[in-house]
């Protein structure tokens, strides 16, 4: 991903962290240690302290566990990392394993149990939805902050991340939500979860096929 100029300062430290850590998200659990190090080394262990300071500890977990996973290949009704994400696959990973809560398992059905915000509420971890099949939330996204979006967005593509500026996602920008406790049924083993997605392995969910 290449980073512009102009980008702020915590998104400049999560896009930096993020992207090494999506270079050892597959590693194993007991190296918690010498990666602490080598992220230490390269002088990020700071910068992604100082990241979760301003966006709160949740949002931050949920936003560098969604980065890690920068680079996985868009699969139709995918999952988890081995099949590829769909759009709303990918979204109800990162919320199992993140914050341990179990959202539907379509765009739409996110949109529908999930609280409505306006577009200047926007914080990181909100969800972002999109028109991009002539019909409401048809895709969904995880907001980053500083405008931009995470998301797997097609057919042949991989999970990105895009700016919620550029013309294609302004004019088709559909609405945006947030998760609350109260919306996201608890996930079962969600500390089983957790462990797992620090291997870069998500939880089996349900599959279903999902149109983008």
């Amino acid at each position: 991903m290449r980073l512009n100029a102009q980008m702020s300062a915590p998104l400049l430290a999560l896009a930096s962290a993020m992207l090494f850590a999506a270079s050892v998200h597959a590693a194993p659990a007991n190296s918690g240690d010498d990666l602490d190090k080598l992220l230490a080394d390269k002088g990020l262990l700071t910068q992604i302290d100082q990241v979760r300071q301003s966006v709160g500890s949740k949002a931050s977990e949920l936003v560098v566990n969604a980065m890690g996973f920068l680079g996985v290949p868009y699969k139709r009704g995918g999952n988890n990392v081995e099949t590829g994400f769909d759009c709303s696959g990918f979204v109800r990973a990162i919320y199992e394993q993140s914050v341990g809560l179990l959202l539907p398992r379509k765009a739409e059905q996110q949109a529908a149990a999930t609280q409505n915000i306006d577009k200047t509420e926007l914080q990181p971890g909100d969800l972002v939805f999109f028109n991009t099949m002539r019909r409401a939330f048809s895709h969904v996204g995880i907001y980053i902050g500083d405008g931009k979006f995470i998301h797997s967005p097609k057919p042949g593509a991989e999970v990105r991340v895009e700016s919620m500026s550029v013309s294609y996602w302004n004019r088709r920008f559909d609405g945006a939500r947030r998760v609350t406790p109260q919306e996201g049924r608890a996930a079962p083993q969600a500390a089983s979860a957790n462990a797992q997605a620090v291997q870069g392995a998500t939880p089996q969910l349900t599959t279903a096929q999902q149109q983008y």
